[in-house]
């Protein structure tokens, strides 16, 4: 008899790449994981990782076992919705991923609502970029993401998948006080030209559009400097060392030396919440995203300064 619960670390292993973030998904050590896969290869008399330089790869036998995980942990997951429906009440673990700035500027608002109102439902959160977090969603890795896209870059969302649009998030130019532009009441794309820019590295969302978006004006962009999380770049910007465009969610407001200029047109991204259609009967499901729709308001009616 094969037991889920190896099941379910072999396929967080595929899911995730490594048995560390497996480890990380599952809330488990990465000891813990190892030893669960140690024990379902014993039970199968199967060899299922392999060792890949620093890393692990699943085996053909492997990749096959993961396929018939994802089917049964489906079927999990359908019954726990229906025990959850005919209770009526958000009830279980919950686990949500959203990207860094929804992480720091929506989602705690949204968790200490869920919990106040809910207090049989155990929501989680782990912070995801948003190109990754769709996919942990279609493979029943997370249960609801929170994910963006831009106005000239929309996400793309399997089949398999219900989204709900939560709101717009604008993004302002920001550059350093002194700067030419600094004084300006708004800013055309077109005018951006020769700047030395600062943004996120390539393979993340932002960075993709600040590229698309100035070649698409007709300029090629000089990125000077590239880090991670928005407040490094608000740092860096505070330093004199280019400008930045930035959303203004979980954003935080700017230090000394730092100004904000609007683009003409301003630059949106769209917030979502996705899940897949099997759990869209989930009481828990529904009143997350309801808290969402709640809870956006009032971050976009207040936005840093």
């Amino acid at each position: 008899m094969l037991d889920l619960q190896r099941l379910r670390a072999l396929h967080a292993v595929s899911v995730h790449g490594t048995v560390g973030a497996a480890a990380l998904a599952l809330g488990y050590t990465p000891s813990a994981v190892s030893q669960q896969i140690a024990k379902l290869e014993r039970e199968t008399r199967t060899v299922l990782l392999e060792r890949e330089g620093r890393g692990v790869r699943l085996t053909d036998e492997a990749r096959q076992l993961v396929v018939t995980a994802q089917e049964l942990l489906a079927i999990v997951e359908r019954a726990e919705t229906e025990l959850e429906e005919r209770r009526g009440r958000p009830a279980g673990r919950l686990t949500i991923a959203a990207f860094a700035s929804a992480a720091r500027g929506l989602m705690p608002g949204v968790l200490a609502e869920l919990g106040r109102r809910h207090p049989a439902l155990d929501a989680r959160l782990r912070e995801v970029d948003p190109h990754l977090s769709v996919d942990l969603v279609a493979k029943g890795a997370v249960d609801l993401a929170v994910a963006h896209d831009w106005d000239i870059a929309p996400l793309p969302a399997p089949p398999g998948l219900e989204q709900a649009l939560l709101g717009d998030d604008l993004c302002d130019l920001l550059v350093p006080a002194g700067h030419p532009l600094a004084g300006r009441t708004a800013v055309r794309r077109e005018e951006l030209g020769g700047e030395r820019w600062i943004c996120q590295p390539p393979g993340r969302v932002c960075h993709d559009w600040l590229l698309r978006t100035l070649r698409t004006a007709g300029h090629e962009p000089d990125i000077v400097h590239q880090a991670d999380e928005n407040p490094t770049l608000v740092a860096l910007v505070a330093a004199g060392l280019g400008v930045a465009l930035i959303p203004r969610l979980g954003r935080g407001p700017l230090p000394a030396g730092v100004v904000e200029v609007p683009l003409d047109p301003m630059p949106v991204r769209r917030l979502y919440a996705l899940w897949r259609t099997g759990a869209a009967r989930r009481p828990a499901i529904a009143e997350c995203v309801r808290v969402l729709g709640e809870q956006w308001p009032k971050v976009a009616a207040h936005p840093p300064r």
